[in-house]
């Protein structure tokens, strides 16, 4: 296996390539010189400079979206307007690309309101603003200083749902979907789910309340729907196809689209997936997913984000990470912004988010005792995260 460009978890299992994500020349090139069977793509940035059509063209079999399909993330009003064409549940919006047409629109609408940047922006470009002034300095913030750049050249400006949010996927070949289990994240920094939003701190899988009958109303109404009225725009769908939902009286609709797996929830749903992921990857390429049933165990899974001091916002990075050897054997560490010290064996911070602590259990709540009875074990300077991932019934 390779990773590129990695960092020091995939050290132990595969070799890094010390290529940028987005350094999609390069990176054909690498799968050519290794011969690479299958290319898995994991960030949303590549994905929407078209590295999946650029491999294609080489005769390299990949796993993700086109260019032209990955809009379903990279353009949010791109979303928005084919969730509207199509009939797929959604919150009520509007589109601004003036930026006092934006403000004249909340002063009448009032709040509570959500504002989108409409491009990409690391997970960062949603507010929920529940005053007026969070509002005028959201809008102030993408599109007057340009927080997210380009990014936020127009915005959606959307009603606030209610009700509890779930992240959703599925595996599609552009044709059929099988649904994978879902999962419910928390995003803002602090205990409590107060702070600023960030990438996540932590997630859990099943949510106790996501019954069948709301599993079936999702697929039938967002998931299967979606993957065809992106075909019939001409932009068939291959990969994994993810929904952040808000359910209201057994009621989803959509809060937004990803176009690929997602962390942290992708590392507490895969470690469910009892069935081998690469057969189902190149079911998705062959066009033959529905020759594929996934299997799925039954345990609870629980991750708990351990980040930098300061994130979301300036933090320092280079510190020592320890205590990754005094973990109970059953405990898995995803790394996320770490790399690789001068000593052999040794590990240091290299990013916001630094690790994902997961574990599994008969229930949710003997997978969150085992993490938290853990976490204690690593150590590094400023390491800070949430105490109440999982805890919080929702």
């Amino acid at each position: 296996m390779y990773a590129a460009p990695g960092n020091a978890g995939t050290a132990l299992i595969a070799r890094n390539l010390d290529i940028k994500a987005t350094d999609i020349e390069t990176l054909v090139k690498a799968a050519q010189t290794n011969n690479i069977d299958l290319t898995v793509v994991g960030p949303e940035a590549p994905l929407a400079e078209g590295i999946v059509d650029r491999f294609l063209v080489r005769g390299l079999q990949v796993f993700g979206p086109t260019q032209a399909a990955a809009q379903i993330e990279c353009s949010k009003v791109f979303a928005k307007d084919l969730m509207q064409k199509y009939g797929i549940p959604c919150a009520q919006s509007d589109v601004f690309s003036d930026y006092e047409k934006a403000q004249k629109y909340v002063q009448q609408k009032g709040v509570p309101l959500v504002i989108k940047a409409d491009g990409l922006a690391g997970g960062k470009g949603v507010i929920v603003a529940e005053t007026v002034q969070e509002a005028m300095e959201a809008l102030s913030n993408i599109m007057k200083a340009k927080a997210f750049g380009s990014a936020g050249d127009r915005v959606i400006i959307e009603e606030k749902l209610t009700g509890k949010e779930v992240s959703y996927f599925a595996f599609s070949d552009g044709t059929s979907t099988v649904p994978m289990v879902p999962a419910c994240d928390y995003k803002r920094v602090y205990n409590g789910d107060q702070g600023p939003n960030t990438g996540g701190m932590g997630s859990f899988s099943p949510p106790y309340w996501f019954t069948p009958d709301i599993a079936e109303k999702v697929e039938k109404a967002i998931m299967k729907p979606t993957v065809k009225a992106l075909a019939q725009e001409g932009r068939k769908y291959s990969g994994v196809l993810y929904a952040g939902l808000m359910v209201n009286n057994k009621e989803p609709k959509v809060l937004e689209f990803n176009a690929r797996f997602g962390d942290p929830e992708c590392q507490v749903t895969l470690p469910r997936l009892k069935t081998d992921i690469v057969d189902i990857m190149l079911a998705v390429i062959d066009g033959k997913l529905n020759t594929v049933q996934a299997e799925w165990s039954d345990q609870a899974c629980v991750g708990v984000v351990l980040a930098s001091g300061g994130y979301p916002g300036n933090y320092q990075t280079g510190f020592p990470i320890t205590g990754l050897d005094a973990l109970d054997k059953d405990v898995i560490v995803f790394h996320a912004g770490t790399k690789q010290g001068s000593r052999p064996g040794e590990f240091l911070t290299g990013g916001g988010r630094v690790l994902t602590v997961v574990a599994m259990g008969n229930t949710t709540e003997d997978a969150r005792q085992k993490i938290y009875a853990n976490i204690p074990r690593i150590h590094f300077q400023g390491c800070h995260y949430r105490k109440d991932i999982a805890a919080i019934r929702r």
